[in-house]
């Protein structure tokens, strides 16, 4: 009997002993690197702040483009082509002060109100120098591609809202019905092409300063067209 009360007493204090060595590990575990990161954060967070209230700054300036087009002037919009600028006027959005043009498109009796710090959506109308270029474009011989109708319509009219005068002046010549290349014209070609020679015709008209039968005569006959035969369609 003392033998086994013996046995029992080591075992305890073996037991006693492994204890005591795993209690240290796990306190040594607990410290690692907590007290960096708030450092790290708090930084940033001022970082962000300083930007934010950077960009609030440039809003409220409302930065302007380097042109600035004048009253009674004509731009043109390249969705809508020729416009007269009617009124510049202000209003406040928010503790915004937006300056913007009033532009009047007769063609089509539409105002649009576009602002100023957008107004790179504009551009001035063209010089004699451009016009002189449209007529000899106009005068040139049509391009026709061997593509699908379909693909061709979306490329002309991309080309009629991009704004580029040299490319509605080629959108013109090479949907001219009077050539020897093209005999007849489906309805989509025919609306493509009035589309384009009206906002054509309207810009020359306001370049040139002249009554709008004068403009006629001078792009048909670079087409090599009959007179009048727009109107008759």
């Amino acid at each position: 009997m003392v033998k086994l009360s013996k046995k029992r007493k080591t075992s305890t204090k073996s037991k006693a002993k492994k204890t005591k060595k795993k209690q240290p590990d796990k306190k040594v575990k607990k410290i690692p690197e907590k007290k960096i990161k708030p450092l790290k954060l708090t930084k940033k967070t001022t970082v962000s702040a300083n930007e934010e209230k950077v960009v609030i700054s440039k809003i409220k300036k409302q930065s302007t483009e380097k042109k600035q087009y004048n009253l009674k002037e004509f731009v043109v919009y390249p969705k809508h082509g020729v416009g007269k600028i009617t009124a510049i006027e202000k209003t406040n959005i928010g503790q915004i002060e937006v300056h913007f043009y009033k532009i009047f498109i007769e063609k089509e009796k539409l105002t649009l109100t576009v602002p100023i710090n957008q107004q790179n959506n504009l551009r001035p109308i063209a010089t004699i120098n451009q016009i002189n270029k449209c007529i000899s474009i106009l005068k040139s011989k049509p391009k026709i591609k061997r593509t699908m109708w379909s693909r061709r319509a979306q490329e002309y009219d991309q080309k009629i809202n991009s704004g580029k005068i040299y490319e509605l002046a080629e959108v013109v010549k090479d949907l001219n019905k009077n050539s020897d290349i093209i005999a007849d014209q489906s309805y989509s070609e025919r609306q493509l092409f009035e589309k384009a020679y009206e906002r054509l015709k309207s810009e020359f008209q306001a370049v040139l300063n002249t009554p709008i039968e004068d403009v006629q005569k001078k792009m048909d006959k670079a087409l090599g067209r009959n007179q009048n035969l727009i109107g008759d369609e």
